[in-house]
């Protein structure tokens, strides 16, 4: 029996990945616009969401269910402590801090693994396929933008343990169609997924102030004006 839940996940949360595209931060990201202190702030924030993540994926590797999705060459909490190191120095521990909604994040994984596991798949597919996707072209954009060299700064972009992304991507969503899993659970998931959306949503809205201090108030207007249909989007669906 096939659950069908990669496209489910697709279909299900395709409004959500849009809106988060249109996010004034996001626009502005994907027009090269890149501001550093806003974007280390998030990277700050990446790192205890997926320190969470994994910590409790890795909790739940005999899981009949979660398991099927761990796959620790997506584990990103290295990637991240490298790129903290170059963008705040070796003391970095010191000066990084969740912000509220990364907080809020954070809980949720913690909240969804102790009372319902299967909902860890809706993160894990929210920001692992969106690393692979999008995130590539998220990569280029912040070296041109931030003038990084020499894979500095972006290292969480970079999967040594994956050869092939397009295949990897194809096993993922394979392992999702085949568990297990009834229709409202599946249904669950999707809207766990959603929601996953929404916090990244709330943490990129966090950083516009930063954004506009830097770039000024009529230059982000004339950049976030018009909606978009992303280009990270399309992407993820490769």
């Amino acid at each position: 029996m096939s659950s069908n839940l990669a496209s489910k996940l697709r279909v299900g949360t395709k409004k959500a990945h849009t809106m988060a595209e249109n996010v004034g931060f996001v626009k502005c990201f994907l027009k090269g616009v890149v501001e550093k202190n806003s974007y280390r702030k998030l990277v700050g924030n990446f790192y205890f969401i997926y320190s969470a993540m994994e910590e409790e994926m890795d909790k739940h590797k005999n899981h009949p269910i979660v398991s099927k999705i761990n796959f620790p060459q997506l584990y990103r909490k290295h990637t991240l402590e490298q790129d903290l190191a170059y963008y705040y120095g070796a003391n970095w521990r010191d000066q990084v801090k969740l912000s509220p909604a990364g907080s809020a994040y954070v809980q949720r994984i913690r909240e969804i693994s102790n009372s319902e596991p299967e909902l860890l798949i809706s993160h894990s597919y929210t920001r692992y396929l969106g690393d692979l996707s999008g995130g590539q072209i998220l990569k280029g954009i912040a070296q041109t933008a931030m003038n990084l060299t020499d894979g500095n700064g972006t290292a969480f972009y970079e999967f040594a343990d994956i050869t092939d992304e397009k295949a990897f991507k194809a096993k993922y969503r394979e392992a999702l169609d085949e568990m297990p899993l009834d229709s409202a659970t599946c249904d669950k998931i999707v809207q766990e997924a959603n929601d996953a959306f929404g916090v990244n949503m709330k943490m990129f809205q966090e950083l516009e102030g930063n954004l506009i201090k830097a770039i000024g108030i009529m230059v982000f207007n004339s950049l976030t004006r018009r909606r978009s249909r992303g280009s990270t989007e399309l992407a993820t669906a490769e």
